[in-house]
């Protein structure tokens, strides 16, 4: 889940004299630094056509567009393989174009980095349903075929090998759906894949109070009078209702403490918050996107996957708190798969912390290293 920009930034504050020392000067400093420590690239970006694509459901979109950049060369062995291509998934209601900041490009694509770009080559998709890619706001609105995680990651598939012809990946990583999508990957495509890093999820079936967090959302826009079955004229004001849930999924409470810590802050803060993501935000394309985690369950398969899974959630993550106990038992049916709680710490962001990489790097760097190591064995 995309929880945008101003809840990865919140900052902390405190009477030990770090708040001042993140003044807005030095944050622009900072960031500035992140920046040019991998270039600020923004990469290549180009849209690839499937035609005829099947949906799931059996309904076919005669012209689906995927869009995409990527960032880095292909390099290919004496076998003509490509070794060093990496696809990273973003989140519900995200693009590919979320990876590309400090946070998460500064801490893993400059020199000497995990994925540094001038040894990766970087393949960052729009998902079915997500910013230039195809989606129900483009004029189909609710007669946009209903798609689920597998056609995304069939498209995702079908992108890397016919669009971009790459024959073999070296990792496939992805945050919130991403990182469902991730799980999905290492159950359909483990031959061509060599490990996969989920960050923020449990492969198991939506439920729980995750479920009804979803559900809630779906009805918010779908029994508002003013939605007219997809076919409305202005934003729904169910939309308004969604996107606060959504806020409460995907924030952190320490950290919304720290940064609204009296009663009118906090008011100016949330009202800032949805006013500006409703006005980015089609009610259409929001219900699409929760809809199709419904049949996500990736639990059956679990014992056959067979490629090395570094599965990353933080503790203060309230869409999977860890108390629930589910990624222990799950990951022990993974044959190579290893779990990592993140403590929450002054850089954990919640559900956020996904992509916040300083937060797991440590963990991170010597696994995409070793995989490395096999595929250039």
């Amino acid at each position: 889940m995309c929880v945008g920009p101003e809840l990865l930034e919140q900052r902390p504050r405190s009477s030990s004299g770090l708040g001042r020392l993140l003044s807005i000067s030095g944050m622009i400093r900072l960031l500035c630094a992140l920046i040019a420590s991998w270039g600020g690239a923004q990469g290549d970006t180009a849209s690839f056509t499937l035609r005829d694509f099947r949906f799931a459901s059996g309904d076919t979109l005669p012209l689906l567009r995927v869009h995409y950049r990527t960032l880095g060369n292909p390099r290919r062995d004496a076998a003509g393989v490509v070794r060093n291509a990496v696809l990273i998934l973003h989140g519900t209601g995200g693009t590919g174009a979320q990876f590309l900041t400090p946070v998460f490009a500064g801490e893993l694509f400059g020199p000497g980095q995990p994925l540094d770009t001038a040894t990766h080559y970087l393949i960052l998709p729009d998902n079915i349903g997500h910013g230039a890619s195809s989606k129900p706001s483009d004029g189909l609105h609710a007669r946009f075929p209903h798609y689920d995680y597998g056609d995304m990651v069939e498209a995702q598939y079908r992108l890397v090998t016919e669009g971009l012809r790459v024959d073999h990946l070296l990792l496939v990583m992805g945050t919130s759906m991403g990182c469902m999508h991730s799980w999905i990957w290492a159950e359909r495509h483990a031959g061509f894949v060599e490990g996969v890093v989920p960050l923020a999820c449990v492969p198991t079936q939506i439920a729980g109070r995750n479920r009804m967090l979803r559900r809630m959302i779906l009805d918010d826009i779908r029994t508002d009078p003013d939605w007219r079955g997809g076919d409305y004229a202005a934003p729904p004001r169910g939309l308004r209702a969604a996107l606060q849930i959504l806020f409460v999924m995907s924030s952190s409470p320490l950290q919304l403490q720290r940064t609204a810590p009296t009663r009118d802050s906090a008011d100016a803060y949330i009202s800032r918050w949805v006013d500006a993501r409703a006005r980015a935000t089609d009610a259409n394309d929001m219900l699409y996107q929760f809809d199709a985690s419904r049949d996500y369950d990736p639990r059956a398969d679990l014992e056959r996957i067979t490629v090395p899974v570094l599965a990353i959630n933080s503790a203060d993550d309230v869409i999977n708190p860890p108390e629930l106990g589910l990624m222990e038992r799950l990951i022990a049916r993974v044959p190579r798969g290893r779990y990592v709680l993140i403590p929450t710490s002054e850089i954990t962001r919640g559900h956020g912390t996904h992509t916040v990489a300083a937060a797991w790097k440590q963990y991170f760097a010597p696994f995409a290293a070793g995989l490395e190591a096999h595929a250039s064995g």
